[in-house]
């Protein structure tokens, strides 16, 4: 199991700024710009993702993780696309979890859907119209984000996630209660056992995925109606984000606070387990190509506020990444100079 550290845990759970994308252009850029100063996370309506999209992607992420785990084993391990099982990445992180990570490349969705569904044709359908959805959400919310910025070329963010060499990654979590997910993994040797039963109410503070921000340029989350998403505030309390399945949340990454040199905050967060409800979440991480240069926008750097951080390649920074630990902080390794400060969560 994998217990929540000591950190303290706010009592009051935070309302995120809800941002209406029908209203006028100029209002929603204003308001988006302020929600990723203030938070780095925000939640989004009138978001012209259609329900028959999420429920067709719901309906299949259900199906698999409700497999006998000898089945969900043929999709994995994890390397790191696939299937995986309480382990998340390649450095010893663990997590009350089981999650289908793929690229967004539709090909590659397509031949690994072969060992994920009956019905791979279906699944990968499924999967592909979800990304286009949410890749075409994020690229509205970036090209706001610009326009907020008074940056002169609006599409300087959302090109990076639309070009054919794209790295964006999407994620399938399922977050069992703690002692259900144990009980299936140690069945997995029993291609008749249920995925999992109820046996037990697990501890409320296992963790299913640990403290960290994201890497790429912005995540796009949906969950259902059940809690666990946190966020870490400057001052240190984890929060609890209170679920809502008819937005979706969108939080600035990495990348994104170093092209706005640090204006908007990449938050830490993590998913705690719920006690008796199984918790799934859908995430779409948009990255640029491997071989993007990733630097700060003209408009946000002046003598009085010059680069945080220096010039460097997505590639560079993902091969960092993938040396690290979930936890460890990765911009501090890039900034510009020792003496220059960078947000408190970076």
């Amino acid at each position: 199991m994998v217990v929540a550290s000591s950190n303290p845990i706010g009592s009051e759970k935070l309302e995120l700024p809800v941002i209406d994308l029908s209203c006028s252009r100029e209002k929603v850029a204003e308001l988006i710009v302020k929600a990723c100063q203030e938070y780095g996370f925000f939640k989004v309506i009138n978001h012209g993702v259609s329900e028959d999209v999420i429920r067709k992607m719901e309906e299949e992420s259900f199906n698999f993780f409700a497999k006998p785990a000898s089945e969900k084993e043929r999709a994995g391990p994890a390397k790191p696309f696939g299937y995986g099982c309480k382990n998340i990445g390649f450095n010893g992180d663990m997590g009350e979890v089981e999650y289908l990570l793929f690229n967004t490349n539709p090909l590659s969705i397509s031949q690994r859907s072969e060992t994920i569904s009956n019905d791979p044709t279906k699944f990968s359908s499924a999967v592909n119209g979800y990304i286009e959805a949410v890749r075409n959400l994020a690229c509205e919310v970036l090209d706001l984000m610009a326009e907020g910025l008074w940056v002169h070329d609006t599409s300087v963010f959302s090109s990076l996630i639309t070009h054919l060499d794209s790295d964006s990654f999407f994620r399938l979590n399922h977050y069992p209660p703690p002692l259900l997910l144990d009980t299936h993994s140690s069945s997995s040797s029993s291609s008749s056992s249920p995925s999992f039963q109820i046996h037990h109410q697990p501890n409320p503070n296992y963790i299913g995925f640990g403290e960290h921000s994201d890497p790429q340029i912005l995540t796009i989350l949906r969950s259902n109606d059940v809690g666990g998403l946190q966020i870490r505030l400057a001052d240190g309390f984890w929060v609890p984000v209170p679920p809502d399945p008819t937005t979706f949340c969108v939080n600035v990454g990495d990348l994104l606070q170093v092209m706005t040199n640090g204006r908007f905050v990449s938050v830490r967060h993590r998913a705690i387990t719920n006690t008796v409800k199984p918790r799934m979440s859908m995430a779409y991480f948009g990255g640029p190509p491997l071989n993007a240069l990733i630097t700060s926008v003209p408009e946000v750097v002046t003598p009085k506020r010059p680069s945080l951080y220096r010039p460097f390649t997505w590639g560079e920074y993902k091969e960092t990444a993938y040396t690290l630990r979930l936890g460890d902080s990765r911009l501090n390794l890039f900034k510009a100079s020792p003496d220059l400060d960078p947000p408190h969560n970076s």
